[in-house]
């Protein structure tokens, strides 16, 4: 499609692992990319606007829609973090993003939900576009309330959006659950491509995953989006599985989805 499409996107959390990887592989995916984070963002590249702001402050996140037409919103604090951190920022913030967005105008918001959002399903249950969040952390339950909230911004006012189930997004896959969860940076970036250029995006639960052999869930209800991974955890299946123990039928992070993550806070 011609990059003309979108005049300008708003990247949240530009600084951040994820953020920063799709600083540089959305380059062209519009006129101009607005990058956004608490942390400093450096210099402006060609085509790049920088504003740093606090996503829990509404009147920042309404400044920094204007002129905006789509988002990729990945400004959150991470899955390790107690909720005293997690609510400001995770849903306080995507609160204003989507509410912020809504009175700006902006046609489509791709949100960088988790894995962790239905990380309570067992390893051996295997997740569609229609499974519901079963959260396994204070992270993961702010994720689904974004689902959520997603869900309802364009149920009343048909703002678009794809939420994205990420897995474990990371240059090389290191033990054995992200034998099934990995997802590759150039994927990453690809997928969220696909959910900029697909004509009709509607409402879509995507899984964030590469072409995993081991695979826990299923992107077919998402065909239309026409994401095809490059990417395979393939190449680290005989390294990691050398070092894994063997399953424990009655430890939770051997069963379930969410790995260790199940445990939290009391975490190995």
């Amino acid at each position: 499609m011609s990059t003309t499409k979108w005049q300008r996107i708003l990247i949240t959390g530009a600084a951040g692992r994820l953020g920063s990887q799709l600083r540089t592989g959305l380059q062209g995916a519009a006129q101009v990319l607005r990058l956004t984070d608490l942390r400093e963002l450096g210099t402006a590249a060609a085509g790049e606007e920088l504003v740093q702001a606090d996503l829990s402050d509404f009147a920042a996140v309404r400044a920094l829609m204007q002129g905006v037409d789509a988002v990729l919103h990945f400004g959150a604090v991470m899955v390790m973090q107690p909720w005293d951190s997690v609510l400001p920022a995770n849903i306080i913030g995507s609160y204003n993003v989507f509410e912020a967005a809504r009175q700006a105008g902006v046609k489509r918001i791709i949100y960088a939900s988790s894995s962790h959002a239905v990380g309570m399903y067992a390893c051996n249950d295997v997740l569609d576009a229609n499974s519901p969040p079963r959260p396994d952390t204070p992270y993961g339950l702010s994720k689904a309330f974004g689902e959520d909230l997603a869900r309802m911004y364009f149920d009343k006012y048909q703002m678009e959006a794809a939420c994205l189930r990420i897995g474990s997004c990371f240059p090389e896959a290191t033990d054995e659950r992200m034998l099934a969860t990995w997802l590759s940076h150039a994927d990453l970036v690809q997928l969220c491509r696909c959910c900029l250029d697909v004509p009709v995006l509607g409402y879509a639960i995507v899984y964030g995953m590469s072409d995993n052999p081991r695979r826990w869930w299923d992107n077919s209800k998402v065909a239309f989006l026409g994401y095809r991974p490059q990417d395979s955890s393939a190449v680290f299946d005989n390294d990691q599985l050398k070092k894994a123990p063997p399953p424990n039928a009655t430890d939770p992070s051997s069963r379930l989805q969410g790995g260790r993550f199940v445990l939290y806070p009391e975490l190995p």
